[in-house]
């Protein structure tokens, strides 16, 4: 899948569990703010497993400094497709979030969420057309602000962050699956899991299909959990 579709199945996969798991797994509801904010957020961690993609949308988003970060990924993981895309993976990347919220504090969070933004921002193609230094300077700036902006609704300490991390990498992984190539779930186990839906990234089924249901489906999502008091509690 292309990161535009990865962005939007993170997003509509928190959405979509905004009124089940935080009751269940945070013990809290959360507020319209933390629900929008962790939407947007979800679709940035839904590029992570791309990291080890030395040519993929992540590896443009911050230029030069993403690029040789994607590198190095994809040497230590064994490639596109390899570790970064395993539950494993999911798990070290929420478990990560969450340690980091807990014990690293505000400015691990802060950090966080403008590599997150810029993630979402590029993958949403929410910047001025391109891959060269005025695309990225732009996502940069975008991504600073939108980080200044979310720090003002933001609580110290987000407990819903990891989790909408989580489940954004999840969604990449489950949309990987509808792929050919399919998806390592179990690595270091190397069988591929798929059930294939899309035989080419960039078809019709994808972007003429999925990513309109997908869309319409987040927006209806936010509007019922973002504006229920049942749900909100």
């Amino acid at each position: 899948m292309m990161g535009h579709s990865h962005a939007v199945s993170g997003a509509m996969l928190y959405a979509a569990a905004v009124p089940f798991l935080p009751p269940l797994v945070l013990h809290t509801h959360l507020r319209p703010a933390d629900i929008l904010l962790g939407t947007v957020l979800a679709a940035g961690a839904a590029l992570l497993p791309d990291l080890d993609h030395h040519d993929g949308t992540i590896a443009n988003f911050l230029g030069p400094v993403s690029k040789l970060l994607c590198r190095f990924v994809a040497a230590v993981s064994g490639g596109h497709r390899h570790a970064t895309h395993s539950l494993l993976f999911v798990a070290l990347m929420g478990g990560g979030s969450w340690a980091g919220v807990h014990y690293l504090g505000r400015w691990f969070t802060l950090g966080l969420t403008f590599f997150l933004l810029a993630l979402a921002i590029k993958a949403l193609r929410l910047h001025v057309p391109g891959d060269r230094h005025h695309t990225w300077l732009t996502v940069i700036g975008l991504a600073v602000v939108g980080t200044v902006v979310m720090d003002r609704w933001m609580p110290s300490a987000p407990v819903w962050l990891p989790y909408a991390v989580g489940l954004g990498t999840l969604a990449h992984l489950l949309g990987d699956c509808l792929t050919k190539m399919g998806a390592p779930l179990l690595w270091p186990h190397k069988e591929r899991y798929e059930i294939v839906l899309i035989k080419r990234s960039g078809n019709d089924v994808e972007t003429k299909v999925l990513v309109p249901i997908m869309t319409v489906a987040t927006f209806a999502l936010l509007w019922f959990t973002a504006g229920a008091p049942t749900v909100l509690g």
